[in-house]
């Protein structure tokens, strides 16, 4: 009888986890997978894989994977191919991406950001690095994860590094998890584990979210429900009961911030622009009351009070903002309302505290194949406004979010390009996870607009349907990667191979070597080296910054190194005691709360932003003139049993969490449905249907649907599979230009 093998491995999908997994294997075939628990690591956080990790061998190594290259015969989006050798996809693909170069330009090729690879060896870079050799692309920037908070962070206090080691919560009194849901989301190995850490210490931990989430239960937190895209009308409350109550950390706002109030203004700019002005009610006559907040986010006055004086009394506190608040209308502002809480009870610079934001905590470098040379196309566009790109990018200038690589304003009267060719890898962003999917779809069918798709892919998913080429991808148990943490963590992991690679697929680096090859340009791609050459290359560069790093083949036989030297961070420790010996990284050298950046450049945006944190109604918020028609706020989560729309086709995990609409049971008792009816769900964009879960895990007025679900429509364009984009709307936020897909209105009824 074969003995067992056990192969350490991390995943390389973008999933916060990024767990050890180890592959059980006999007689070449792998028996089971297993992770690491508490038990295997005393004194440090286990990397403990989830039920999706523990089946990823059942989603990728299943049969209905893509087997071999394939050429689009039907209408586009249909889903129709047949089967061609990789000579004649390698030479359609040169002759396409030739050609439209040749005919439109180099800033009409798009590489759709999103491969659900996390690793050295990006997909999207190894696209990036080619085309950056052959004239350059029509680049974009910013993630549809983290717009809002990675472009206002900075404006405020000059960096995304924000968040204090994890580890420092249990230094902690008082914690609130704004819009935090790390149980699902898997934010990092080291987040839930130091929260029921802070839980068993008997830290206060208050969720501020839509939903009482799985963590906020796990936790048995506190819940506070806000109406979706309302939470810095809650914020300015708070700051409110915190200044007329005299719980300001006066000091600190004098000693650190810009524009809190009249005396701490920039030069030239009226006093009554500051803060302080608006959350008195100086310029429109509306005192920012918990009063005046509960009409608009649904929390009563009391409880603002309350939380606004344990908050600012606790000392230190922590307020964790998530991603997901970010993702709505105006997301900007409860990023920046968070920041302006935090520095209002001075809970920034020390132990214990939290300066909110994005909250990076890196504590090590990580190596990537970046290209070689600059991009020679000098304009980037947004990520999420990549359709409008399609459709007139020739008329897209500093209104659409059109910037200059180094994130600059471009010369006036400066245009982007139309989209002619879009290449996307293992990505969903190009139609699933977008916006606004009908519309999206019909775009894609346009083959007057878009000329070529080349898609690789796992799987035939929605999005791999509008390929023209369709090319066969590999698993993470057919490749090798070196393999990052995903928030905290100080590790670095392999991703081990398992297998060669099946059927006739091919890892993306070797067909995209042979492309470059074919372009003229393999040389400088490959520089000579095979992916593993690479690897070794980069980590040898990465080992001799950090010198303790074991070599190349002890770090792939352990899959997983963890550092023994791991400096102990508290953000903004240096510049909060001394903000003259050490700036904060702004032009003012100060938290920027008044930010003379917006109040310089009002004319380069598309919609009003102000140059402070304050409340701005949301289109399809609850005030919206639409509620009227549409009287229901939808908001989308990160389910636990898919990563985005990985996972969609195991059928294990489908049954773990079955897809479905959250909705209170008074809303449901208005529209005549009970639990487990089959609902419609649909507003002026689409229609999707799923079954009812009633709960009072969500508030009265707002509905909750996981995204992520597959694109399904049938022949009348009702989707059939509960995918939340089919609803979501292609609008942007007025300053990063981020994506708004947790803001939609939508009405519900019982399909008879």
């Amino acid at each position: 009888m074969a003995e067992e093998r056990i192969v350490h491995t991390m995943g390389l999908g973008n999933c916060g986890g990024k767990c050890l997994i180890n592959v059980h294997m006999k007689d070449g075939r792998i028996e089971r997978l297993s992770t690491e628990t508490a038990a295997d690591c005393p004194g440090r956080v286990p990397l403990t894989a989830c039920m999706k990790g523990l089946r990823y061998h059942e989603t990728f190594l299943s049969e209905d994977r893509l087997k071999w290259p394939m050429k689009r015969v039907g209408r586009r989006g249909e889903g129709k191919f047949v089967r061609i050798s990789w000579e004649e996809a390698m030479e359609e693909i040169a002759r396409q991406w030739t050609r439209i170069r040749d005919t439109y330009g180099p800033g009409s090729r798009y590489i759709s950001i999103g491969s659900g690879i996390c690793g050295t060896l990006s997909d999207f870079m190894l696209l990036m690095r080619l085309m950056s050799l052959d004239g350059g692309y029509l680049a974009a920037y910013n993630s549809y994860s983290t717009a809002c908070t990675r472009k206002v962070t900075p404006l405020m206090y000059g960096t995304n590094a924000t968040g204090n080691d994890p580890a420092d919560w249990l230094n902690s009194r008082f914690i609130i998890l704004w819009g935090h849901n790390p149980l699902e989301t898997k934010f990092g190995a080291e987040t839930m584990y130091y929260l029921r850490e802070a839980k068993k210490k008997g830290i206060p931990i208050v969720s501020v979210d839509p939903r009482l989430t799985d963590t906020a239960k796990a936790l048995g937190a506190e819940w506070v429900p806000v109406r979706p895209a309302t939470d810095s009308a809650l914020m300015d409350a708070m700051a409110w009961v915190i200044y007329t109550e005299g719980l300001q950390d006066q000091a600190f706002l004098d000693r650190c911030c810009l524009g809190f109030d009249k005396a701490h203004m920039p030069a030239g700019v009226p006093a009554e622009e500051c803060v302080l002005s608006w959350l008195m009610g100086e310029k429109d006559g509306q005192p920012k009351t918990p009063e005046w907040a509960e009409g608009i986010c649904g929390v009563p006055a009391e409880t603002i009070r309350s939380l606004a004086r344990r908050y600012a009394t606790a000392g230190p506190a922590a307020l964790i903002e998530g991603y997901g608040p970010q993702r709505n209308a105006n997301g900007e502002q409860v990023v920046r309302g968070g920041i302006l809480l935090a520095c209002m009870t001075g809970n920034v610079g020390i132990s214990g505290g939290w300066a909110a934001g994005t909250g990076d905590c890196k504590t090590h470098s990580f190596p990537y194949l970046l290209p070689d040379r600059p991009n020679p196309y000098p304009y980037q566009i947004p990520s999420y406004r990549w359709t409008e790109a399609v459709e007139r990018g020739h008329e897209m200038g500093v209104l659409e979010g059109v910037r200059m690589a180094d994130g600059s304003f471009p010369p006036e009267g400066a245009r982007a390009c139309d989209i002619k060719m879009i290449v996307n890898l293992a990505g969903g962003c190009m139609l699933n996870q977008h916006g606004d999917v009908n519309r999206t779809a019909r775009l894609l069918a346009d083959e007057s607009k878009v000329e070529f798709i080349l898609c690789g892919d796992i799987f035939l998913t929605p999005t791999a349907k509008f390929a023209d080429i369709l090319l066969p991808g590999v698993s993470m148990f057919e490749t090798e990667n070196l393999t990052p943490p995903w928030s905290y963590g100080n590790f670095i992991g392999y991703c081990n191979r398992i297998m060669e690679p099946l059927y006739e697929c091919r890892d993306n680096y070797d067909w995209i070597a042979e492309l470059a090859e074919r372009l003229g340009f393999g040389e400088a791609f490959t520089e000579g080296r095979t992916a593993e050459g690479w690897l070794r290359h980069l980590y040898g560069g990465l080992r001799e910054r950090y010198p303790e790093l074991p070599d190349f083949d002890a770090l792939r036989e352990a899959g997983v190194y963890h550092y023994k030297e791991n400096p102990f961070i508290i953000a903004f420790e240096q510049e909060a005691k001394d903000p003259e010996a050490h700036p904060f990284p702004t032009p003012s050298g100060k938290i920027e709360l008044f930010s003379p950046f917006v109040w310089e450049n009002q004319d380069k945006f598309p919609g009003f932003f102000p140059p402070i944190p304050r409340y701005l109604r949301p289109p399809e918020g609850p005030e919206d003139p639409l509620a009227e028609k549409y009287p229901l706020q939808l908001v989308g989560w990160h389910t636990k049993r898919r990563t985005h729309s990985t996972h969609e086709t195991n059928a294990a995990l489908r049954a773990a969490e079955p897809q479905c609409l959250w909705m209170h049971p008074m809303d449901a008792a208005a529209r005549g449905l009970a639990d487990g009816d089959e609902a419609l769900v649909w507003n002026d964009r689409g229609r999707t249907r799923l079954p009812v879960k009633l709960t009072e895990r969500v508030m009265p007025g707002v509905t909750a649907m996981s995204q992520g679900a597959w694109y399904t429509p049938d022949e009348d364009g009702t989707d059939l599979a509960g995918s939340i984009n089919v609803l979501t709307s292609l609008n942007c936020t007025p300053f990063a230009h981020g994506n708004t897909q947790h803001t939609n209105l939508v009405e519900a009824g019982k399909i008879k």
